[in-house]
């Protein structure tokens, strides 16, 4: 449950007063909001205050206010193979209910403060949930070469490298070639 004092200044603040406490009353908003900042995963994220795209349907209901809508933004990161930045657009559908009584909800409920409703954590589950663990800048892309670091799409056709023998083994190796000469005799 969410329960403090809202700043009506902030951008990601909104006002549900057009729609009093009537049940059925609905109000549609569209707004271009800066992205909160730290909205990503590891590999990638929206970059602060970039423009976030909203579409929303606020509807009275009984117990509070139905908030649904739509959220469209740009990401920026890094492919998880070959390191290359890479840039994409995520656009995410949302749902949730802001109560109007902290009675009435539970500890992981929003809770209106008095007319006021803060958007950016129900964004930023819907964000943070729908990107990638992963992200590639194509899904053929072969990464980097694990001995020396050079981008494989890059790489001749005959990129490669000569096996290296640890020394600290080199003389388990020598005992092998011994045995698979005595199992041919």
């Amino acid at each position: 449950m969410t329960l403090h004092s809202l700043d009506p200044r902030s951008p990601w603040v909104i006002s549900t007063h057009e729609l009093g406490r009537r049940p059925g009353a609905m109000q549609q908003i569209v707004r271009t909001l800066p992205a909160p900042e730290d909205l990503g995963v590891e590999m990638i994220g929206v970059p602060k205050d970039a423009d976030v795209e909203l579409s929303l349907r606020l509807e009275a209901v009984m117990e509070g206010v139905l908030v649904t809508g739509t959220a469209r933004a740009p990401l920026q990161g890094e492919c998880v193979r070959c390191l290359d930045p890479l840039t994409s657009e995520v656009e995410v559908g949302f749902q949730e209910l802001y109560f109007y009584s902290a009675e009435d909800a539970d500890e992981d409920d929003q809770v209106l403060d008095g007319e006021l409703l803060d958007l950016e954590p129900t964004f930023r589950d819907a964000v943070v949930l729908s990107l990638p663990l992963s992200p590639v800048c194509s899904e053929d892309c072969p990464g980097l070469c694990v001995e020396c670091g050079v981008k494989l799409a890059e790489a001749d056709a005959d990129h490669g490298h000569e096996p290296r023998v640890d020394v600290r083994w080199a003389a388990l190796q020598e005992l092998k070639i011994t045995t698979d000469d005595d199992q041919e005799g």
